[in-house]
C-alpha cells in the first residue's frame, strides 16, 4: 500500500501579495490561500495553494493525497452558480502555488516586528524567490518553529530579517531554535560563538572571496574577545595587490592596515511628497497656455509623480509631444500636422500588397514579431484583456507605424512593453504614437543591434557600484556577475516588468523629469541591489542564482522605498569630497579643475534639486576633490547574446 502524505502544520488566512506597492483594498493584488507543512514519502514539503485552486480541487479531484478544504474557505464564492468563472480564476492563480522540499530552502526573510501582518519570503538554493506569504490570522511563528525540527537556521549578522539555512553541523545541534530571536527585535550580538571559533581557525573558507575577505575579516574580528596578533597572509596580499576605489588604508598598531568604509557621507533621510495635482498644474499655465516655472513643476513631479487625472496632458510635455513654451493655438496647429503625418506613415505599410511583402523580408519579419508580441502584452490588464480587443489592434498599428517612422531601428522585442502604458494613458492612437516616439528618443540606444547603449549602462553601473559599495561589487565579480548582466531587463524596458502597471507609470514620470540626473535609473539599480545585498552574499549566490533571484523579484520591489534610497545614494555621491571623474560624469556633475590623481571637484548642473532638498530639510554641501581607483574598460563588460534582437528575446521568452 502506497504511503500517504501527513499534514504536520496547516494555516488558512495566508495571503500572497502579488504587488507589494498595491493598496490593501486592491483585491487582485492579494490572493487568499492556505499554507501546509507536509510529510511525504520523499521528504518534508512546504505548500501554499490559492483558495480558488483548493475549491476546484475539492470539486474535481476527490482522490487527492490530502484532505479537501472545508467550506469555511468558500465564503463569498458560489461555484455552483458561476463555476466557469471560478475555474478560470483558479487556472490563473495556479501559477502562484508554492511547493518545495524543505531541504531545498536556502534562506528566508521575515517581516520586522512593527510591520503589521507578519510575512515570510522563502528563497531556494537555485535562487528561486517566492512571493511573500502574509499571515493575516497569525501562525508564522508556529510554522517557523516547526522548521527547527528539520533544519538549522542562523540569523544574518547584517540583516536581522534574513535567516540562512545551515548545512548539517554537529556544533549547531545544541543550539535551540528560540535562540535565533526570530520573533523579537534583537539588536544584540548576532554572531554565534561557533562561527567566531570557526573564523579564527580558518578565516579563508569562512568568508567570501576577493576583497570581501578583507572586509569580513575586519568586521568579524570585532566580535572576537581574543586579541589578534597577526593578519592572515592572503588578506595582506589582497590589500597590497588591489587599490580599492573609495576606500582608505591607514597604518595601525601591530602592523595592521585597517580598511575603513567607503568614503561617502552618511545617507540622508529622503522624503517623498504628494503627486502634482490638477490645481497646481492649472496655476502654472498662463492665459495663452504657456507653462510657467517649468523647473519647479518638474521638481514637484519628481518628488511625488502626477495625479492620474492629468497624466494625459502632462505626459505630452514630458515626452516632447508639446513644447513647454507652446500656446493653446500652437499646440492645436501642431497636433493637426502630427495627425496628418501619422496617418500618412500608417498608410505606407497598410497599402503594401502581399506580393510586395514577399519581397520585403525585413518588414515581414518585423510584422510577424509585432503580431506575436502584441498578443501577449499586458493581457491581464483590463484595457487589453479579452479576445478581439480593439485596443490590441491599436497597439499593433502604432508599432507598425513606428517601423515606418524609424525604419533603421524598426521593432525590437520590448518596445510593446513601453508603448502599452502610454496607450492606456492617452486612449488615442495618434497621441499615443507621438508620445511613444518621444519615449523612444530617450531609450532608443537600448535597442541598437550592437547593444552599445546597454553595454555603456552596464559599465556605468559597475563604476558606480565600485565606488558606492566595493564589497558587493567584488562579490559579484568573484561570482561571474561583474558584468551586471542580470540588470539587463531592468534597463531595457525601465523596470516595466518589476512594478505593477500603475506603479510603473508613476516611476516613469519621475524618471522623465531628469531629476536629480538623467541617469537616475542607474541609481535605482544600485538601490535595489543594496536592499538585496545580504540575500545575495550570505546565500553565496552565483551567476545563475543571482539571475533567478532578480527575475523573481518582479512585483516585490517597494517603489517609494527604492526611490528614496536611490536619491539618498545620489546625495551621498554629490556630497563626496573625493569623487572619481567617471562617477561624477555619470551622475551629471560638471567636472572642474581635474587633478592628476583622477579626482575632480564637482558641481551640480542644475540648482533646482538643491532648492527642493532644502524644502525637505536636507542640506547638501558642494563636492570636493580627491583620488580614485581603477575602473574597468567598457570592453570588459560582456554581453552573452550574439546580437541585439537575440539578446533581448532571451530575456522575454
Amino acid at each position: 500500500m502506497a504511503l500517504r502524505s501527513q499534514v504536520l502544520f496547516e494555516k488558512d488566512g495566508v495571503y500572497i501579495q502579488v504587488n507589494v506597492n498595491s493598496n490593501t483594498t486592491d483585491k487582485d493584488a492579494h490572493i487568499p490561500g492556505k499554507v501546509y507543512l507536509m510529510k511525504k514519502p520523499d521528504g518534508i514539503y512546504i505548500e501554499w495553494r490559492a483558495e480558488e485552486v483548493l475549491m476546484l480541487d475539492g470539486q474535481n479531484n476527490a482522490d487527492q493525497e490530502w484532505a479537501v478544504i472545508g467550506s469555511s474557505l468558500s465564503v463569498g464564492y458560489k461555484p455552483d452558480r458561476d463555476s466557469d468563472a471560478l475555474n478560470m480564476k483558479a487556472e490563473l492563480r495556479k501559477k502562484y502555488n508554492i511547493c518545495f522540499d524543505i531541504l531545498d530552502l536556502k534562506s528566508f526573510k521575515r517581516s520586522a516586528p512593527n510591520h503589521g501582518w507578519a510575512y515570510i519570503i522563502f528563497i531556494l538554493k537555485d535562487g528561486t524567490t517566492f512571493p511573500a506569504l502574509h499571515f493575516h490570522n497569525g501562525g508564522s511563528k508556529a510554522l517557523l518553529q516547526q522548521f527547527g525540527k528539520y533544519i538549522h537556521i542562523k540569523r544574518s549578522p547584517n540583516d536581522n530579517r534574513l535567516f540562512i539555512v545551515q548545512e548539517h553541523d554537529p556544533d549547531m545541534l545544541s543550539k535551540s531554535f528560540d535562540e535565533l530571536h526570530l520573533f523579537a527585535d534583537s539588536s544584540g550580538d548576532l554572531v554565534s560563538f561557533a562561527y567566531q571559533r570557526k573564523f579564527i581557525k580558518d578565516p579563508y573558507t569562512t568568508t567570501l572571496g576577493g576583497f570581501s575577505k578583507v572586509t569580513n575579516f575586519l568586521r568579524d574580528t570585532m566580535f572576537t574577545q581574543e586579541p589578534v596578533t597577526h593578519r592572515p597572509k592572503e588578506v595582506a596580499e589582497i590589500l597590497q595587490a588591489e587599490e580599492i576605489p573609495g576606500m582608505e588604508i591607514s597604518q595601525q598598531e601591530a602592523g595592521f592596515e585597517f580598511v575603513t568604509k567607503t568614503k561617502l557621507p552618511s545617507r540622508p533621510e529622503v522624503k517623498r511628497s504628494a503627486p502634482l495635482t490638477a490645481q497646481q498644474w492649472s496655476k502654472h499655465m498662463d492665459a495663452d497656455g504657456r507653462i510657467k516655472n517649468v523647473e519647479h513643476l518638474k521638481d514637484v513631479m519628481f518628488r511625488g509623480g502626477i495625479e492620474p487625472s492629468i497624466r494625459i496632458e502632462v505626459w505630452k510635455f514630458l515626452l516632447g509631444y508639446h513644447d513647454w513654451q507652446s500656446t493653446y493655438k500652437t499646440r492645436t496647429d501642431e497636433r493637426k500636422r502630427k495627425v496628418d503625418d501619422y496617418f500618412r506613415m500608417k498608410l505606407q505599410w497598410k497599402t503594401i500588397s502581399e506580393a510586395q511583402e514577399r519581397r520585403f523580408s525585413l518588414l515581414k519579419e518585423r510584422k510577424c514579431l509585432i503580431e506575436k508580441d502584441v498578443t501577449r502584452t499586458d493581457r491581464t490588464h483590463k484595457f487589453f484583456e479579452g479576445e478581439c480587443n480593439p485596443n490590441l489592434q491599436v497597439l499593433n498599428d502604432c508599432l507598425m507605424t513606428y517601423c515606418m517612422y524609424n525604419f533603421d531601428l524598426g521593432y525590437v522585442q520590448g518596445m510593446s512593453d513601453l508603448l502599452s502604458p502610454v496607450l492606456v494613458v492617452m486612449e488615442n492612437e495618434v497621441d499615443a504614437f507621438w508620445c511613444f516616439a518621444g519615449l523612444m528618443e530617450r531609450v532608443c540606444d537600448n535597442f541598437e543591434m550592437d547593444q552599445a547603449g546597454m553595454k555603456t549602462q552596464l559599465s556605468q553601473i559597475h563604476k558606480l557600484m565600485q565606488f558606492v559599495d566595493p564589497e558587493l561589487c567584488s562579490y559579484l565579480e568573484s561570482h561571474d556577475s561583474g558584468n551586471f548582466y542580470f540588470c539587463f531587463r531592468w534597463l531595457l524596458i525601465l523596470f516595466k516588468r518589476e512594478f505593477s502597471f500603475n506603479d510603473v507609470m508613476r516611476f516613469w514620470e519621475v524618471l522623465w523629469t531628469d531629476r536629480p540626473c538623467k541617469n537616475f535609473h542607474l541609481l535605482i539599480c544600485l538601490a535595489v541591489l543594496d536592499t538585496e545585498k545580504s540575500t545575495l552574499m550570505e546565500n553565496k549566490f552565483g551567476f545563475t542564482e543571482i539571475l533567478k533571484h532578480i527575475n523573481d523579484m518582479s512585483g516585490a520591489i517597494h517603489l517609494e522605498d527604492t526611490l528614496k534610497k536611490a536619491e539618498g545614494i545620489y546625495i551621498q555621491l554629490k556630497d563626496s569630497k573625493k569623487l572619481p571623474a567617471p562617477v561624477a560624469e555619470i551622475i551629471g556633475l560638471d567636472v572642474v579643475s581635474p587633478s592628476d590623481s583622477g579626482f575632480v571637484a564637482s558641481r551640480e548642473r542644475s540648482p533646482h534639486l538643491d532648492l527642493n532638498l532644502k524644502e525637505n530639510g536636507l542640506h547638501t554641501p558642494n563636492s570636493g576633490s580627491g583620488t580614485t581607483g581603477n575602473t574597468p574598460d567598457d570592453s570588459s563588460i560582456e554581453i552573452l547574446a550574439e546580437n541585439g534582437e537575440v539578446g533581448v528575446n532571451n530575456f522575454f521568452n
